[in-house]
This record gives C-alpha cells, sequence and structure tokens, in this order.
C-alpha cells in the first residue's frame, strides 16, 4: 500500500516535472530569461575586466618606480 502511494507520488512528480519543461520549451522561457540576464552579466564582466586592467596597470607602475 505505501509503495503505490510512493509510486503514485512519483509519477505526479514526474507528469508535473514534464508539463513545466515542456511549457518552458513551447514558450522559450529560457532564451527570453537569458536575454533578460544579458545586461545584467555584461554590467558584472565589464566591472571585472575594468578591475582586472587596472591592476595590471597599476602593477606596471609599481614594477617602473621599482626601476627607477
Amino acid at each position: 500500500m505505501i509503495v503505490l502511494k510512493i509510486i503514485g507520488i512519483a509519477v505526479i512528480v514526474l507528469a508535473v516535472f514534464f508539463v513545466v519543461t515542456f511549457i518552458i520549451y513551447f514558450f522559450n522561457l529560457d532564451m527570453k530569461l537569458a536575454a533578460g540576464l544579458q545586461p545584467v552579466l555584461t554590467k558584472l564582466y565589464d566591472r571585472g575586466e575594468q578591475k582586472r586592467q587596472q591592476k595590471s596597470h597599476e602593477t606596471k607602475e609599481n614594477k617602473g618606480k621599482a626601476k627607477g
């Protein structure tokens, strides 16, 4: 009896999972989410790139002063 309940719950969970993934696929929601996140991710990437360039520039300046 308990095994049938567990199997029934598993079937329901799998059916809901299938329906949710089908809706995501049908309406192309994954790409819409990616397009919405792109500006935010671009800002984060650019900020990190600026930090790397600034750090690189500072280390070059420090090496130049040490040789000086």
